[in-house]
Order: C-alpha cells, then structure tokens, then sequence
C-alpha cells in the first residue's frame, strides 16, 4: 500500500463559524489517535501538537459567508479537490459516505474513527475550527460561543433571538425555532 492521506471536517453542522476540512499524511505513527468527537479538547490539542510535526497537512476554511453564498456541498466539493491538489498521496479517504463528485476519492462511514490518518485530520479539522471559534467570541461575547462552539443549542437560538445575527452565522440555515409561526 503506498501513502494515504485522510481526510475530514468540522464545522459542517453548526449555524455559526467557519467549514474547517483537513487533509493529513502521517510520516510516523501517532499513539492515541481517534475520531475528534470521542476525544476530550485537552487531548486533541495535545495530538495536535504530536500530529503537526509528524505529518503533511493541508488545512481549507470556508467562512460562513462562502457557505451562504456556494452551499454547504460545494464548499465540500472545493475542500476536497484543494487537500488533493496540495498533498500528494497514492490513496485519499474521506470520512463518510460521499465523494461530492470528486474523482479519485474513496470514502469510508466512521473512518475517523478507524484510520489513524483519517483520524488525524479529523483532530487537525476539529482543533482548527475550534480555536477559531474560541477566537470569534472574544470579538461577539454576547453570543457565548465558548460555550457552543457555534451549534445550535437553546442557549444559541436564544442569544440570536436576542441580538439577531452576527458577521459568523449562516443565515442559509434554516433554524426551527427562528421561523414564524403560521397558525
């Protein structure tokens, strides 16, 4: 088997935020990689900093404005093509069940949780999206970001009910609780 860059993202889901995608090659072996989501934050910033200096990565952002604009699947589709250009591997795997129409791509449900490079870029996407987050709620505190890293939860929905949105919200995504009631 020659080399294999994983891919995967973060942020596809939330209404605040950017789309963080992440392609990793491992040049050495990561003890305790795994999906992002199983991990505390404490330990994927530590397999940040173990995965960075062992690895070719390419990071893409796309800003919430870009995903309003393009779509959530073209944002993916763009992503993809972006890591496979800039990292030269004999094998890409996605995490998940599609290609988004991008030749030469393998995809695998839950593989963040199974292949180490997979999972690898799983933490670079997660950790990445994070701490982006962490720094957008410095600039809008009232939203409370820390605390939601941009999803919707009630706390959310009631910050934007209270001070509608900011600069970092998908005003694309429809949110139940936000429409008007017809009865």
């Amino acid at each position: 088997m020659g080399t294999l860059c994983g891919i995967d993202e973060a942020g596809r889901g939330p209404l605040a935020g950017d789309l963080v995608m992440a392609g990793c090659i491992l040049l050495k072996k990561v003890e305790g990689l795994n999906d992002s989501k199983k991990l505390s934050e404490k330990r994927r910033e530590s397999l940040y900093a173990q995965i960075t200096p062992h690895a070719e990565y390419h990071i893409v952002k796309f800003s919430a404005q870009q995903i309003d604009a393009q779509g959530i699947s073209q944002c993916l589709t763009q992503g993809l093509q972006e890591i496979m250009q800039n990292l030269n591997a004999d094998e890409y795997l996605f995490d998940g069940n599609s290609t988004y129409g991008v030749k030469g791509l393998q995809t695998m449900i839950k593989a963040d949780g199974k292949i180490p490079e997979v999972s690898a870029a799983s933490i670079l996407a997660k950790v990445t999206h994070d701490r982006d987050i962490l720094e957008m709620a410095k600039k809008y505190p009232e939203y409370q970001f820390e605390k939601h890293k941009g999803y919707g939860t009630k706390l959310h929905i009631e910050m934007i009910q209270k001070y509608g949105y900011c600069d970092i919200h998908r005003r694309t995504y429809k949110i139940k609780a936000l429409e008007p009631r017809l009865f």
